[in-house]
Parts: C-alpha cells; sequence; structure tokens
C-alpha cells in the first residue's frame, strides 16, 4: 500500500484514495463531502459515461429519434443536436444504453447486441481505471489539488482479478491510490436488492457469469429468447450478481488495500471524519 502504517497516512501531506465497493453503500457520498472540502473527485462511471461512451450514447438517442418523421428531417438537416447531460449524480444515460436483454416488445435487447454493449463498457471502464495517475497528476498541475479521491462504479470487481499478484489494473491502481472496501452487511444488501427490485437497471456484469444467468434463467423459466421479461431477468440476476462479486470484493481489499464498514463511513461528517476513519482501519 503507499500508506503502508497508520502513521503513514496521517503524516502524508497529499492523500490519494480509491473507494470501491457495492453501488449504494456511500462512495459518491463520501466522494462529494471530500470534494466540498477541497479534494479533487475523479468518478469512474461519469469518465466512462463521457469519454468513452459519449458518442454511443448520443447514436442511441439519434437512433431513437430517427423513428420519430419530424426528428428525422431535422437531423438530416443539422437543425437540432442530441446529447447526453450525463453528471456525477445522474447516470441515467449510460444505464439507459446498456439496456436489458430480453422482448424488444418490452423495451428489451437481442442478447448479442446487449453483450456487445457490455463489452463496450468494459473496455471502457478499464481505460477509465487507468486514466485515474493522469487525474491525478491533472488535479496537481492545473488546479492545485493535492488530495485525491476516486469514485469507482460497483462493476470495478469484475475488469479486475484480485488474487493475480501481477493485474496490470490494480497494479497500477494501488501504486497512486490508496484502496478502500466499504463493506456492506447482510442487511444493506437486502435493502439494496428490495431498492433494486422497486427499481431495476442496466448493470455491468463479467460476461462469463452473464452468458451463464442468460442460459439458466431460460432454461428454468422454458423460454425462448424473444419471451424474456427484461426486468424480470435483471431484477433474478441481481441478487446472485451481488453474491458473485462480495468475495471479489474481498480479495481486492485483503491483498491490495483495507476495509471500512458502510455503516461507519454512513457517519463520515466531513474530510477530518474521513481521515479517522481510515486512520483507524490502517495496520498500526
Amino acid at each position: 500500500m503507499i500508506y503502508p502504517t497508520r502513521a503513514n497516512w496521517l503524516a502524508a501531506q497529499k492523500k490519494h484514495v480509491l473507494l470501491f465497493g457495492m453501488s449504494g453503500l456511500g462512495k459518491t457520498y463520501v466522494s462529494n463531502m471530500l470534494r466540498d472540502s477541497g479534494w479533487f473527485h475523479y468518478s469512474i462511471d461519469y469518465r466512462i459515461g463521457t469519454r468513452y461512451m459519449g458518442e454511443y450514447i448520443a447514436d442511441n438517442f439519434k437512433r431513437e429519434a430517427m423513428k420519430i418523421p419530424l426528428l428525422r428531417e431535422l437531423l438530416l438537416q443539422d437543425a437540432v443536436e442530441l446529447r447526453s447531460n450525463i453528471s456525477f449524480d445522474n447516470l441515467a444515460p449510460l444505464s439507459t444504453y446498456l439496456g436489458k436483454p430480453g422482448s424488444p416488445m418490452k423495451g428489451g435487447l437481442p442478447f448479442a447486441d446487449y453483450m456487445v454493449r457490455q463489452n463496450q463498457h468494459r473496455r471502457a471502464e478499464t481505460q477509465a481505471l487507468l486514466d485515474s495517475e493522469y487525474f491525478i497528476r491533472r488535479s496537481a498541475e492545473i488546479y492545485g489539488i493535492g488530495d485525491f479521491v476516486c469514485d469507482t462504479g460497483g462493476s470495478i470487481c469484475e475488469v479486475v482479478d484480485p488474487d493475480d499478484p501481477n493485474d496490470p489494473i490494480l497494479t497500477a491502481l494501488s501504486s497512486k491510490m490508496l484502496m478502500v472496501w466499504i463493506e456492506g452487511s447482510d442487511a444493506h444488501t437486502e435493502e439494496l436488492v428490495r431498492r433494486f427490485d422497486r427499481a431495476p437497471k442496466p448493470m455491468y456484469y463479467q460476461p462469463e457469469f452473464l452468458e451463464r444467468k442468460w442460459v439458466e434463467y431460460r432454461v428454468e423459466r422454458g423460454l425462448r429468447e424473444e419471451e424474456v421479461n427484461p426486468d424480470d431477468f435483471v431484477r433474478w440476476t441481481y441478487a446472485q450478481a451481488l453474491a458473485h462479486r462480495q468475495p471479489r470484493y474481498d480479495a481486492m481489499a485483503r491483498n491490495w488495500g483495507i476495509t471500512v464498514k458502510a455503516e461507519d463511513v454512513a457517519l463520515v461528517r466531513d474530510k477530518k471524519d474521513f481521515t479517522s476513519l481510515i486512520a483507524q482501519a490502517m495496520p498500526a
């Protein structure tokens, strides 16, 4: 770790931290709080949706708009512009583009098209994570900000091998930032599942996991691909995805960083609280 001990962390003039864990446990909450306290906030999902998938997202808007005669005519004349208004707190354009597999009549994508978009996301996430070093330099050189927090998406564990000591992404990230897992409890997991059930949204999954679940779901229900209800499939998959991710997060923390509890993160109110919380989790 770049801060081997508690004393190293507390004495560091520039603190560089990467937060990872399930979505909904406080990564963005803490990152926003630190940004308001003078830290540089680098959002992986925002970088994905703007730098690496912004054109895919805009083209998808145009594809849908071309189905409407009035908008088609205006687009062909370059009379209107369609773009995403993605933000740190609203990633809906990215989620909408990723989509869900299943019946086109119910808003689903053919599974092959869905996997193309999943693979686009994987490449984008990999590059966005590796861009962290550039943004650490950028924050210092342009803005004079030394403290840096990297706010990762929940799918970081899907694009790395936490048990490989030579994993290129984790090697690069851990050489520049302290890796911090925000660990949720069983109660947190149950609440995330309930929240997802109320409003299912697209997610990125490891290809092998997703392909296996796509077959299992259809065999279990005796459905053809075009008969799958997209929302039902992602609901069915979500809880299993959390279980699939948990040991991967644990290995990331065990091999590459430290762990803090989500309930403790919820009590953090300022950068002093955050610094103390991290210090408590560090080796003496």
